[in-house]
């Protein structure tokens, strides 16, 4: 008896493989499952129809934007999550959400198995699997790349695995970078990028102008927050998914939210990647600058301890597990007074927080100019102080031999 296996399919060069291979090699019906996130027509337009072709029984392309935006990238900005100090996890994020969609349509459709792309050295077969075993440890899971049977070790034996097959594919061997977009960012990798000793090569970026090209006049963009969410942009209220995309539009033109990064990969290994984030660069310095206005001191740092292991979390493909939820239960009792607008400046590959207002500020000119000693007194920083610097003082004293 067949094996219906749900594919968490692209469409792209690698995934077109594998479904005439899981017919061959595993004696399945293969559903194929798309998740939309954004990556856009490019990727999308006659997904479908290539699918069957290569010998999908089904396709089903689902509309995970709005949930991706909403349930997955925004609270993973809020919580202050930045994997090693500058990537936004553009597609670390994406991952969790893909593979719930592919795992919702492998049980609409009577599947027993789920199956992806990811490579054997890669951080997504990571992020798939630990989502596959959270949400549905009974289904078994076939990696293609680390399988026995697998012998299309690079890009022109799997060209001519489809050729021998007549399955069309838009692929070609002359690609250069290898590619992952959604509305949130997209990264490169492949080719020169793999040196670490090269310099980007410009025809690798896609979203943004470089820096040198930008506009010469900086421009102002504003951020309305509440809860630590954006919902609007210079006045005009959007939905998640398109004030994602109106920022990365504007940001882009001014070259902003490049990142050239040599990252720790979870499987052990260092790799070198290329990361465009524009609207998101613009959001997570918008949220920052709110928060200096509305967190108080202590919750302010350990928002900062929170966001770097939810960071690792989300890295790691651990989303759905009891400790990210309750990171960002915390995260979201944080952000309850996170209401303002911010405007933050671009130019030339920087965004850069100018103005701040909030109902909630806890900013008080008076209080820090010389004007308010009538609520606060400076005489009264003298006690503070010493009892503050009263450990340093004993210690001091005794090595004096002048306290016991």
């Amino acid at each position: 008896m067949k094996k219906r296996v749900a594919l968490a399919y692209s469409g792209g060069l690698d995934t077109s493989c594998i479904v005439p291979w899981l017919i061959e090699n595993m004696n399945a019906e293969v559903v194929c499952v798309v998740g939309d996130v954004g990556q856009g027509a490019d990727e999308l337009v006659g997904v479908e129809k290539k699918a069957i072709n290569s010998g999908a029984k089904e396709c089903h392309v689902v509309d995970l934007k709005r949930e991706f935006t909403e349930d997955f990238v925004f609270p993973t900005m809020i919580t202050g999550a930045v994997y090693e100090g500058r990537y936004l996890l553009g597609t670390a994020i994406a991952r969790p959400i893909l593979a719930k969609g592919q795992v919702e349509w492998a049980k609409k459709t009577g599947c027993t198995a789920v199956s992806h792309g990811c490579t054997g050295k890669g951080n997504d077969q990571v992020r798939f699997e630990s989502a596959y075993a959270a949400l549905a440890p009974e289904l078994e899971i076939i990696a293609p790349w680390r399988h026995d049977k697998w012998n299309l070790s690079g890009r022109m034996a799997m060209l001519e695995y489809l050729a021998k097959r007549n399955i069309p594919t838009t692929a070609s061997a002359t690609k250069i970078y290898s590619r992952d977009r959604n509305l949130w960012h997209i990264s490169h990798e492949g080719g020169t990028i793999e040196d670490p000793a090269n310099s980007p090569p410009e025809d690798a970026w896609m979203l943004t102008t470089s820096p040198e090209k930008a506009p010469d006049k900086p421009e102002n963009v504003t951020v309305l927050f509440e809860k630590g969410r954006p919902r609007a942009v210079n006045g005009q209220r959007l939905s998640g998914e398109q004030l994602v995309l109106r920022l990365n539009e504007i940001a882009g033109a001014h070259g902003v939210g490049r990142v050239d990064l040599v990252e720790n990969r979870r499987v052990g290994m260092k790799s070198r990647g290329l990361y465009e984030t524009p609207g998101g660069t613009v959001i997570v310095e918008a949220l920052r600058a709110l928060e200096e206005l509305v967190l108080d001191r202590e919750t302010r740092h350990y928002r900062e301890h929170l966001g770097l292991t939810f960071a690792e979390l989300v890295y790691d493909g651990r989303w759905f597990t009891p400790l990210r939820e309750a990171l960002w239960a915390c995260a979201e009792k944080m952000a309850e007074k996170l209401d303002g607008e911010i405007v933050v400046r671009l130019y030339k590959g920087t965004a850069t927080a100018v103005q701040r207002r909030s109902p909630h500020s806890l900013y008080a000119e008076k209080m820090v100019s010389f004007e308010g000693e009538d609520v606060y007194t400076q005489k009264d920083a003298g006690g503070f102080i010493r009892l503050l610097s009263l450990p340093e003082r004993i210690r001091a004293l005794k090595a004096m031999g002048g306290a016991r």
